[in-house]
This record gives C-alpha cells, structure tokens and sequence, in this order.
C-alpha cells in the first residue's frame, strides 16, 4: 500500500505569543501575560511556556476557552499628537497612540516603527505583521519625510556641515535630504528626509552641531502624505495608499 503523503504547514513555527500577536489577538508582552496566568490552551492542554513552538496553520489555540482565529486585516494612519508614547502599556501612567483609538471598532493593531513622546506626525498601525516588517526592513528605502523647527537660522555652511553628517556614541548619522523651509528670526524649519530609522536620529545628527530641536513632525512615509488629517484621528488606508508604501 502506497504511502499518504505526509501534509506539511507553509508557515515556519513561531513562539505561542508571536502566534497570537500575529493574528492581531493582543500584543507580544500581552500575550507573554496570558500564558503566564495559565489562561491559553494549544490543541485543549494548558500551556505556561510563551516560548513553546507552534504552527499556526495546524495547531488549535484558545484563550479563556474561546478559539483565537486572525483578525481581519486592518491599515491605519494616525497623526499622533505630541506627549503620547507608542506603547500599548506604559509603566509611568503616561497617554499612548491608543488612546486616540478610543472607541474605534479596532482589532489589536500595533505601531510601524515609532515616533517619541516628543515628535508628532504620520504614524502607521497595523495588525499585519508581515506587511509592518517588509515597510520597516532597511533593504525597502521607504522614505520618511519630516518637518523639522529648530531653535537657530543656520546659513548655507551650517547647512552643508549637517548634510556631511556627524559621529555620535560611535555611530554615523545622516539623512538623505536636508532643505531650508523657512527662516524668519531666531528659528527655522528644516525638511529632513530618513530612508533609515535609527534612534531618535534626527535630534541626535541636530544635537551634534548644538541645534536645539522645538518641533518635529513627520508628514509623510514614501508617497503617503499626512495631508489634512486631524491631529489625534485615525483613518483607514485606501488601497492606492497601501500600494504605494509597499509593491
């Protein structure tokens, strides 16, 4: 008697909390959480180890009972406001990105990249994993634009100088375009275009020439502009906008 094939998975085992972040259940930490309190089963047994391997397409989980199946697929845009930090939790109290999402009909959705407290603008959010990381991965180039208000009127050298990029903790930092907006007395805006995200990268490559950062907004990521969109919403992107971020 001929021997069945043996049926094999497409999708590469993760971790049980990778799995139930990918499916847009709850974040990674969140999950980590769950398993700890012995509140989710694989395949009907209770697991308490977050790190246990799993397939997601031939493995059955539940938490509290209820099967986890994958959320619908959810792209969000957000001008995030200055003063909330991109977590879903914060230790210190302080307002998140998620709070501009109070009331929304949301799966768990998760923030591409970040912006800090103090930087405002285009933020993304999503619970598609896969897309989050091919938009985040540096070998993409997805252009992120800034507008940036500075405590001084640099001239042309001054210019030139922050174009050439500056050393700091050990680390070059650059950016691929640096233009004037607007000077007018003792500030300026600066555009500032990253197609890499380093650590706050735009006030450290600032701070080398002793630049005081007053504002920074992001207003665009590749062809996607902040345009009009109210500071503190959140809107759905439309397929063309979907296309144009990731081809």
């Amino acid at each position: 008697m001929a021997r069945q094939p043996v049926r094999r998975s497409a999708t590469p085992k993760v971790s049980l909390a990778r799995a139930l972040s990918k499916l847009g259940f709850c974040s990674r930490t969140q999950a980590e959480r769950l398993v700890a309190e012995g509140r989710v089963q694989v395949n009907g047994k209770t697991v308490r180890d977050a790190l246990l391997r799993i397939d997601p397409d031939q493995d059955r989980f539940t938490v509290d009972g209820e099967r986890v199946v994958a959320e619908r697929k959810v792209y969000l845009m957000l001008n995030k406001p200055r003063g909330l930090v991109t977590t879903r939790d914060d230790p210190e109290g302080r307002g998140t990105v998620y709070d501009c999402l109070e009331g929304l009909d949301l799966p768990f959705v998760s923030p591409v990249g970040r912006l800090d407290k103090a930087s405002e603008g285009l933020l993304l959010m999503t619970n598609d994993t896969s897309w989050a990381n091919a938009l985040l991965d540096p070998a993409s180039h997805v252009a992120k634009t800034y507008h940036v208000q500075i405590a001084s009127a640099p001239d042309g050298a001054m210019l030139e100088r922050i174009r050439q990029g500056a050393v700091v903790d050990g680390e070059l930092l650059t950016a691929s375009l640096i233009t004037l907006l607007r000077s007018g007395g003792r500030t300026a805006w600066l555009e500032i275009v990253l197609d890499e995200g380093r650590n706050r990268q735009i006030r450290r490559l600032l701070g080398a020439f002793d630049i005081e950062v007053l504002r920074l907004v992001r207003v665009a990521i590749g062809g996607l502009q902040l345009g009009e969109l109210a500071k503190g919403k959140a809107r759905h992107l439309m397929a063309e906008e979907l296309a144009m971020l990731v081809a």
